[in-house]
């Protein structure tokens, strides 16, 4: 690619980063894919997500991007906003079709990562939304596993308290 264009992926990754909406659907009103990656497959979801940046999100789905594009490292935009803690960027992409336990190859659920990073809220919403908290990642973790191991008192209690009602 030669460097214009470069400098133009470079202002369209950074607009999803910024939340820059207008700007965003400017362009997939031109012809750009939505589904446009950066080297580290971050897709423009991923990183508007990631970002808690919500208007962005629900330009980039209409736009038609994938909900459960992962990235290489096997994250998908739901994982993204259960790792940062946004329960309106995680609605916005459940209400949109993303699948409650997707994941990339060997990666973890959006449930797993909200546990690890003891994100009480997220848990809460990603059980209420149907999340199987059973399911395991590619190291063989559940969700409460994973909160064990990374220190994460309030979402291994909450999810302990979870295991212990679907058994009764």
């Amino acid at each position: 690619m030669d460097e214009e264009t470069l400098a133009f992926a470079r202002r369209v990754f950074q607009a999803a980063r910024d939340g820059e909406a207008e700007a965003l659907a400017g362009v997939f009103a031109r012809g750009l894919p939505p589904n446009l990656r950066n080297e580290k497959g971050d897709s423009l979801l991923m990183l508007a997500a990631y970002h808690g940046q919500a208007a962005a999100v629900r330009v980039l789905l209409q736009a038609g991007a994938d909900p459960d594009l992962a990235n290489d490292r096997g994250q998908t935009p739901l994982a993204g906003a259960a790792f940062k803690g946004d329960a309106a960027v995680t609605r916005l992409l459940l209400e949109q079709g993303a699948a409650i336990d997707g994941r990339g190859e060997g990666g973890r659920t959006a449930l797993m990562v909200a546990a690890m990073f003891n994100r009480t809220e997220i848990v809460d919403l990603l059980l209420a939304e149907g999340a199987d908290p059973a399911l395991q990642d590619g190291a063989g973790h559940t969700a409460l596993a994973a909160a064990r191991l990374m220190g994460a008192a309030d979402t291994a209690a909450q999810l302990a308290g979870t295991m212990r009602a679907t058994e009764n």
